[in-house]
């Protein structure tokens, strides 16, 4: 049954089990299913001596998490016959000119099949004549300074070869510049931060660790892997360990590139307000639900147009969603009434279980399946809310693509996570979004201008034609003046006389007056045109109206709860 949401934040409780410096590099969930792996460190430049015990570590992690190993330097390995049995290729510390023409030829069929590619620290020195494998890699290598300890800050930790570490992960490598950013074709998983060492010639972003899809293929690059001494530590075991996991497909992870995000959470709560009982803890800039049913939600503002990310773990059988659309309320059941749910629960039926728009529409369970992530480990939601259309990815596969056209719903307005009840563990991180734009007219956005038109074909109309705050709106039988010609921005404000169309106050009750106003980019000034003709203000979650359903002269127009009657439809521009 539809979940409620949760209360504030509770105290930071004992900090996650999962510090670098002691985490075991097995998997958080069940053992994979088995797959083998080629492991290739053939090199004809600079021989890193800790290559052998890097080959030894790769043993070690595939006898204990369902994996064999081959290792070889001979590059007549690449062909698409032998290729074929790997789920994933390790590049481990190659350096030059490794493959001839036909076996490059092998190795880019093998990845456009599906093949895996893992790069290890100088993979990036390797075939700098090849582009195939240059773009595969990301980025070639470019200088490095003395080897020397640093801090890595990790800004995706759902990815398996990251989940574990914490925001500032300090260790000591040789750190590699690139010659290019990868950031705008992969998505970068922990970066550099150069004040910590001497000699880094990148900049703000430094980019150290990566993945990517390419080719039909999956991509994982880690700079670190330098030192004898990385391939007994078990925070770096554990990171090699989730890139080989990533690349060999046996945990799914979204590795578009992603850029223009405004973090929401990412271990601050401010902004967030608590409403119903339970709360979340907030430890390890991880989120983990007590208690409810509640939600927590970003109280700070509303959201009409957007890309809303943001990463979820369930403990077992667990229960909780993501909230979209609401208009603001201390109560949980608004979020219910109003908007939609994205539902996470691994066990429920088809149309509330994860990937669903609870009760509305299930997922494509086919599609939802193949990029899910078990219990125990990370998954990553992205949900594009464009007008009234909703879309879901799951770790960057689309599962589900919804249009609202329910006239009390909107998915503009409010976002929040749910904390279900006892027993329902779910944690959250890194909670961010991308607006769209809408709330200003975009460059050569659907912009109209004209009448709106309603009850007997009455327009809408600005009371005496006055640009004065608060003066009221009105029906009257239509003129053709400027008190009746209106500004359309689709899913953002409607203009007359250069002010906006306001609820009053930015009230939420039956009745409250509509009026012009100042223009000012609140949830007041916001109306979503919704598909059966109503004009919807979000932040309320009511309609426009035309009051007493009387199409007389001058008879206002005021806020009121949506229905299909004449008297809330409207013919725009």
């Amino acid at each position: 049954m539809r979940r409620l949401l949760r209360s504030v934040l509770g105290v930071a409780t004992a900090a996650f089990a999962v510090l670098a410096c002691t985490t075991p590099a097995t998997p958080a969930s069940a053992a994979d299913a088995p797959y083998d792996v080629l492991v290739f460190s053939k090199t004809a430049g600079f021989r890193h001596d800790s290559i052998a015990v890097g080959t030894q570590t790769i043993r070690e992690l595939g006898t204990a998490n369902s994996f064999t190993v081959t290792a070889t330097e001979d590059a007549t390995a690449f062909t698409t016959g032998n290729l074929a049995q790997y789920e994933a290729v390790i590049f481990l510390n190659t350096t030059g000119d490794v493959l001839n023409t036909s076996q490059q030829a092998a190795f880019e069929s093998y990845i456009g099949s599906g093949g895996g590619y893992v790069g290890v620290h100088s993979a990036a020195d390797t075939e700098y004549g090849w582009s195939f494998y240059g773009n595969l890699v990301g980025a070639y290598f470019r200088s490095h300074p003395a080897i020397q300890q640093a801090t890595v800050r990790v800004e995706n930790r759902a990815h398996a070869a990251t989940a574990h570490l914490p925001q500032n992960w300090v260790r000591t490598d040789e750190w590699y510049d690139f010659q290019s950013n990868p950031r705008a074709n992969a998505r970068v998983l922990a970066n550099l931060n150069e004040s910590t060492y001497s000699g880094g010639v990148m900049g703000a972003d430094h980019p150290i660790a990566w993945c990517k899809t390419y080719n039909g293929g999956r991509s994982f690059y880690t700079g670190g892997g330098h030192t004898q001494a990385s391939y007994s530590d078990a925070a770096f075991r554990a990171h090699l360990l989730g890139g080989i996991r990533y690349a060999a497909g046996r945990t799914k992870a979204d590795c578009r590139p992603e850029t223009g995000y405004t973090t929401l959470y990412n271990g601050s709560t401010n902004g967030w307000s608590q409403a119903g009982p339970g709360s979340f803890t907030n430890s390890d800039a991880t989120l983990t639900s007590v208690g409810g049913m509640g939600l927590f939600w970003h109280s700070a503002k509303q959201f009409t147009n957007y890309s809303l990310k943001l990463d979820w773990r369930v403990a077992g059988d667990d229960n909780s969603g993501v909230f979209i659309g609401f208009p603001p309320s201390s109560d949980p059941n608004s979020a219910i009434n109003n908007g939609y749910e994205v539902q996470i629960d691994l066990t429920d039926t088809a149309d509330k279980t994860t990937g669903a728009v609870y009760g509305f529409k299930s997922a494509d369970l086919a599609a939802r399946d193949a990029a899910l992530n078990p219990a125990g480990e990370w998954n990553t939601y992205e949900l594009l809310v464009e007008g009234e259309r909703l879309q879901v990815f799951l770790n960057g596969s689309k599962i589900n693509d919804f249009t609202n056209t329910d006239p009390v719903r909107s998915l503009a307005g409010h976002i929040g996570i749910q904390n279900h009840g006892t027993g329902d563990d779910v944690s959250f991180r890194n909670i961010r979004i991308k607006e769209l734009g809408g709330t200003n007219p975009p460059p050569g956005g659907d912009v109209r201008t004209g009448r709106i038109t309603g009850l007997a074909g009455k327009c809408l109309d600005v009371r005496n034609g006055s640009s004065a705050d608060g003066t009221q709106i009105q029906i009257w039988s239509c003129n053709g003046g400027a008190a009746q010609t209106w500004t359309v921005t689709p899913n953002s404000t409607i203009r007359a006389l250069g002010k906006c169309l306001d609820v009053n106050g930015a009230g939420t009750a039956d009745g409250t007056k509509i009026q012009l106003w100042t223009c000012n980019g609140s949830g007041a000034q916001n109306w979503s045109v919704q598909s059966n003709g109503t004009l919807r203000n979000p932040n309320s979650g009511k309609c426009l109206d035309v009051s007493n359903n009387s199409s007389v002269d001058g008879q206002v127009v005021h806020l009121w709860s949506c229905h299909n009657n004449a008297n809330q439809r409207w013919v725009l521009p």
